[in-house]
């Protein structure tokens, strides 16, 4: 008769156990890495971070116009690359921004969905969050999705994110001087002008026009603006204080 089999041996003809899945209940994205939980909406916008699962969908976004002129100054440096190089250096950038966040210096990258429909991005950065309360912004949309409020109304979305639900006691923009339409949005919100700096462009000097709005300037319009998933892990990530504590 053969040995009874060890602890440590499968029984004849049962397969293996498959090692491949983890052990235990599932592991939720959203836990391991808070930002993923995070959901702001306005009228028919929706923002959240970029996910894995949405990188084919903002590959095929990165193929479709933005500016009406390609060579303007307003141009992106990361948009006047060859297509394939912009779309492969933008996958690299977001894997990069998730590893490098921080609670001393952190940058959400927020898709923009309109009706389901990815139409472009807005970008909300802190450095030395817990100190400053300063956040920036920056933000583009396809060609396509221009001239019908979205760029206004994702804006409003993010200062209220960064002033209702953050604490920031101030929020800081740019733009190329002369790109009139990013002017009008920021204008919009209640920015004011707060002077220009010369920056390196693409191996050129450009000069900025620089603004900045504050939580008793800012215009919040009509529309509401609900945020879910900012939880106390993410809020710790960004530096943030607890839900409710006061302002500084």
């Amino acid at each position: 008769m053969p040995a009874s089999p060890t602890p440590d041996q499968p029984l004849p003809d049962q397969p293996l156990p498959d090692r491949s899945s983890p052990v235990g209940p599932s592991q939720d994205l959203d836990a391991l890495h808070p930002p993923f939980a995070l959901r702001v909406r306005s009228g028919p916008l929706t923002l959240r971070v970029l996910a894995d699962r949405d990188l084919p969908e903002y590959a095929e976004l990165l193929r479709r116009p933005i500016f009406a002129d390609p060579d303007a100054p307003h141009v992106f440096p990361w948009y006047a690359r060859p297509e394939q190089e912009r779309i492969r250096e933008a996958m690299r950038f977001q894997w990069r921004l998730r590893s490098e966040l921080s609670p001393e210096s952190w940058s959400l990258t927020l898709g923009i969905w309109a009706d389901g429909r990815l139409i472009g991005c807005q970008d909300v950065n802190g450095k030395q969050f817990a100190v400053r309360r300063t956040v920036t912004s920056g933000s583009w949309l396809t060609r396509d999705m221009q001239g019908r409020g979205y760029g206004g109304l994702m804006r409003r979305a993010v200062l209220v994110l960064a002033f209702d639900h953050l604490g920031a006691v101030r929020a800081e923009s740019a733009a190329v001087v002369g790109n009139e339409r990013s002017y009008g949005v920021s204008r919009s919100c209640g920015y004011v002008g707060n002077g220009t700096e010369i920056v390196e462009q693409n191996g050129r000097a450009v000069e900025h026009q620089r603004f900045v709005v504050t939580p008793q300037t800012f215009r919040r319009g009509s529309r509401s603006v609900e945020v879910e998933g900012l939880t106390p892990e993410l809020r710790a990530l960004l530096g943030a204080p607890p839900a409710g504590a006061a302002s500084i």
